[in-house]
């Protein structure tokens, strides 16, 4: 049993956004400006472990959060939105948290593909 604290379980002085079921933080390590962890608070380590409910809340808290990045930073014309679930899915804490990745124009050199590029050479497959 792994008795090292979750560190999504206190995160207090972090949350930017919350509902009744979960709580939004700008992400530690961003891969772009304003990347933000939409977290359960309660402890569950997968996706598929919430509830109906908190699966309607993160729909609504991820449109909340989509529409005031876009109103704040004009520079945004598009979203990223995934989750690693699972050890072998690239899941580092074990405590599930949904990504909303901002994206501008020009961010990467070849964005078709998107999510599809978690694994090298899929991303493409329009010309395969």
């Amino acid at each position: 049993m792994n008795s090292k604290p979750c560190h999504f379980c206190s995160l207090q002085d972090q949350i930017r956004y919350e509902t009744e079921y979960l709580v939004a933080i700008l992400d530690k390590y961003p891969v772009t400006q304003y990347h933000t962890l939409i977290i359960p608070k309660r402890h569950i380590a997968s996706f598929f472990s919430m509830t109906m409910e908190e699966h309607a809340d993160c729909v609504f808290l991820l449109n909340v959060i989509k529409d005031t990045l876009s109103k704040l930073d004009s520079s945004i014309t598009g979203f990223n939105i995934g989750v690693n679930d699972g050890n072998d899915a690239g899941q580092t804490v074990m405590h599930c948290h949904i990504h909303l990745i901002p994206r501008r124009k020009g961010d990467t050199d070849d964005p078709e593909g998107g999510i599809r590029n978690v694994m090298p050479g899929k991303g493409n497959y329009l010309n395969l």
